[in-house]
């Protein structure tokens, strides 16, 4: 759990950073995005730290929404990777992002089976 939260966290930051020169940059869509992500990082790593209040399932769809987003701001930020290095690094914590949750949804799958 405590890569995946350090990744949620790199992505967070790495997210909310790019957003805003996006943003400065005229760049809309990719500020959007990365700003969603950035939220949903950051609710995905307040869930994980109420521990006595997850329920399997809907822990596991937010983390399998929270991996979809990641790989969206990824796309659309490789998109401008070669000119903006803010976005060449926002795609990099992305893509850890979710390497790490897939990682810790199949160890909690084997872990706890649903039913």
């Amino acid at each position: 759990m405590q890569e995946c939260m350090e990744a949620l966290s790199a992505c967070m930051q790495a997210c909310i950073m790019c957003a805003d020169a996006d943003a400065a940059e005229g760049m809309g869509r990719c500020a959007s995005m990365c700003a969603n992500c950035a939220d949903m990082c950051d609710t995905m790593m307040r869930m994980m730290l109420r521990m006595r209040g997850w329920d399997m399932g809907v822990m596991m769809s937010m983390m399998q929404s929270t991996t979809m987003m990641a790989r969206a701001c990824s796309a659309e930020c490789m998109m401008h990777a070669e000119m903006s290095e803010h976005c060449r690094m926002c795609a990099m914590a992305c893509d850890q992002l979710v390497m790490a949750m897939e990682k810790m949804m199949g160890t909690m799958s084997e872990a706890m089976p649903m039913a």
